[in-house]
């Protein structure tokens, strides 16, 4: 039996396109899940920037599980999104996304502080 996902997600317009804000524990099931659904609104509004506000917590996923997560969102269309990664509560590993994500084709890129992630997005080299 799976898990269910036990998280918050909330949508809204960004200047670069669509801000993301995800909450609660972060286990594998709910990061899957929470990307999932980013994955599907991405589909029905399609859009070049995605500011994520990554506030999950817990454990943090090790290495390889962000590469089988990256691996896994091939060819799903985030790579024709431009991706600023925050967490405000510290890095907890996820720069192991940025570098499967970025060889993985995925223009994207980690900060703790959605403000600095903000302008990279909207005024950061293409």
């Amino acid at each position: 039996m799976s898990q269910a996902p036990d998280y918050e997600i909330r949508f809204a317009p960004h200047p670069a396109g669509l801000r993301v804000h995800v909450r609660g524990p972060g286990t594998l099931v709910n990061t899957i899940a929470y990307w999932q659904a980013i994955v599907a609104e991405l589909r029905r509004k399609p859009v070049h920037g995605l500011l994520l506000i990554d506030e999950m917590y817990g454990e943090p996923l090790q290495a390889d599980e962000w590469r089988n997560l990256v691996l896994s969102m091939r060819g799903s269309g985030l790579e024709d999104v431009r991706i600023a990664h925050v967490k405000p509560n510290g890095l907890q590993k996820i720069e192991y996304c940025e570098i499967y994500a970025v060889e993985a084709g995925i223009q994207a890129r980690v900060f703790v502080n959605e403000s600095l992630g903000s302008v990279w997005l909207q005024h950061g080299p293409a």
